[in-house]
Parts: structure tokens; C-alpha cells; sequence
């Protein structure tokens, strides 16, 4: 993981699951972590927890659905460090349900954080990674964006157009200016997305099934992997599921 070394990496989402262990993970190859999300406490807890286990972290409050918000937050890491060499695009929502519910405010949220906070990240830092002629972008779908399921067409139709929006940054930037983007599409995970669904029918499900997601590191592990690439291989894709599902 020598690649990984130095590297300043700014993760979003990052006061719990996915983003909790990577940040942790990548600080312990010898990155140095922004940590971002809403829970101000949560994240000043797990920078603490990086910095007694000898990595190095900062961390700021943002809300992806927030453009100005994403923006301080690449201002704050320039700050911090003086250049941004990764971004992971992990903060998301997933109050799943059918569509005959009419649970048209999670449709939204998820619309707000789950695509259009994407956008915000990439608008943040593509144009510091543009001048430094390299960067890299690391945007988390799911394997729902792959195939929909009854209960998850909104969030499906969200990590679809993560996918989308991938491609074509990498379409655009990876010959251009050498930024590169990759798609990690994690299976159940045991994650604090099963806090957002309110469908009494969904939440009976996952209670069903949550017993069976796989840790949070193997995504973490999936995007250490990625990054550790040498610059001149891109990792476009890696799906990530629980063996028994």
C-alpha cells in the first residue's frame, strides 16, 4: 500500500460505516484523512481515535446536499494540506420503499444526497485537481445500481446515476487530465443506512437479512485497493457482496 502513503484524502459520510473505515484504514497506510459529515462530535471522536493510533486526521462539519458546504470543505483540506489528491463520494441515504407509499420527501432526500451531493463533491474539487494534473475520484453506488429490486426503485434509479456520472467524468477527465474515477458498488453492508427506512414492509425485510451484511472494511479495503493503483491504472469498477447473498 506504498501508493496510499501521503496521499490527502477527503472522505464524506465519514462519522460512521464505510466512511469511518476508511478513513481509519487509509490513515493507517499513511494517508492524510479529511473526515467530513454532519455529526460534528462523531467525527472529532474517530480523528482521535486515528491520532492515538499514530495516522494523521482532521475533520470538518459539511452537509453534502450543501454546495457551499462541499466547498469549504475542499478550501478547509487545501488549507490543512495544501492539495487534494482523492475524494471519496460516500455519504448516502436509503429509506427504501414502494412506490405506491407516496414517500415522496425520502425521494427527494435521497435525490439530494445520494446524486446531487456527488455533484457537489466533484464541483468542490475537480478544478484543484484539474490544476494539479491529477487527482482521483471515488464515487460509492451500490449493487442496486446494477439491478432493481421491488421497494428500491428511487434509491436503484440514485446509484444508477452514480454509476453514470462516473463514466462520465472518467470519459471526460481520465485521458484530459489524468483525474481518475472509480465506481465501488458495495452489497449489504452492515451500515447505519437501515436507520433511514421507515416502509414497515422494508424494515421487516432487513431485519430478515442485516445479520448477513459483510464489514464495513471490505468496502474500506476495496477502496484502499483503488487507490493504491499506480497513476497510470484506473480501477473503473468493483462490486463488492456478501458471499452468501
Amino acid at each position: 500500500m506504498e501508493n496510499i502513503k501521503n496521499k490527502v484524502v477527503v472522505i464524506t459520510g465519514a462519522s460512521s460505516g464505510i466512511g469511518e473505515a476508511a478513513a481509519k484504514l487509509l490513515a493507517q497506510h499513511g494517508a492524510k484523512v479529511v473526515l467530513a459529515a454532519r455529526r460534528e462530535e462523531r467525527l472529532h471522536a474517530i480523528v482521535n481515535d486515528i491520532k492515538q493510533s499514530g495516522g494523521e486526521a482532521v475533520s470538518v462539519k459539511a452537509d453534502v446536499v450543501s454546495p457551499e458546504d462541499m466547498k469549504r470543505l475542499a478550501e478547509f483540506a487545501l488549507s490543512a494540506y495544501g492539495r487534494i489528491d482523492v475524494l471519496v463520494n460516500n455519504a448516502g441515504v436509503m429509506p427504501s420503499s414502494r412506490l405506491n407509499e407516496l414517500r415522496v420527501e425520502e425521494w427527494n432526500q435521497m435525490i439530494d444526497v445520494n446524486i446531487k451531493g456527488v455533484l457537489h463533491g466533484i464541483a468542490a474539487v475537480l478544478p484543484v485537481m484539474r490544476e494539479q494534473k491529477s487527482g482521483h475520484i471515488i464515487n460509492l453506488s451500490s449493487t442496486s445500481g446494477y439491478q432493481v429490486s421491488a421497494t428500491s426503485a428511487v434509491y436503484a434509479a440514485t446509484k444508477f446515476a452514480v454509476r453514470a456520472i462516473s463514466e462520465g467524468l472518467r470519459l471526460e477527465e481520465s485521458a484530459a487530465s489524468g483525474i481518475r474515477s472509480t465506481v465501488i458498488a458495495p452489497g449489504l453492508t452492515k451500515t447505519e443506512l437501515f436507520d433511514s427506512i421507515t416502509s414497515p414492509e422494508v424494515k421487516a425485510l432487513a431485519s430478515q437479512i442485516g445479520d448477513l451484511g459483510i464489514s464495513p472494511y471490505s468496502i474500506a479495503r476495496a477502496i484502499a485497493f483503488a487507490i493504491n493503483e499506480p497513476d497510470d491504472t484506473l480501477i473503473s469498477e468493483i462490486m463488492v457482496r456478501p458471499t452468501a447473498l
